[in-house]
């Protein structure tokens, strides 16, 4: 499904300028469910926010993903974590991701290809969030992929 997912995103975004390794992580919100495997990827693109989120939400659909519950098991959840230093706060869209800082499935693959990134309003960068995270749920990174 990453693989999938990934071929699209350079298809109907644009080519993928760094990929983390993959991480196998515990469900986070609602835990009862199979675990997770993440990745970050940084994609060169010239879109719109909004216009980025109509594309992701296509490829997800594409790719079968159906809204049932609120974090609930899926075939595929592609979020948009940063957009440089642009911060955007509308009802679809929250830029940075609301809560990235809390999340170590997140940080840790955002941190291997950009861990000196600065977060636009934390004004911290990517390293120092992942340092900070309280979050304590198991993540493993795959050296199979």
């Amino acid at each position: 499904m990453l693989a999938s997912a990934i071929q699209k995103i350079e298809e109907i975004i644009g080519p993928i300028v760094a990929s983390s390794s993959f991480y196998e992580t515990e469900a986070w919100g609602n835990t009862d469910q199979a675990d997770f495997i993440n990745i970050a990827i940084e994609v060169e693109h010239y879109t719109s926010p909004t216009k980025l989120l109509e594309m992701v939400n296509r490829i997800e659909d594409d790719l079968g993903r159906v809204r049932k519950t609120h974090w609930g098991p899926r075939a595929i959840d592609i979020d948009i974590l940063l957009m440089g230093d642009l911060v955007t706060d509308t009802k679809k869209l929250t830029i940075p991701h609301r809560y990235m800082q809390d999340r170590n499935f997140v940080l840790y693959p955002l941190a291997e290809i950009a861990g000196e990134m600065m977060h636009p309003v934390f004004n911290k960068t990517i390293n120092e969030l992942l340092s900070e995270c309280d979050d304590d749920s198991d993540i493993k990174k795959l050296e199979y992929f």
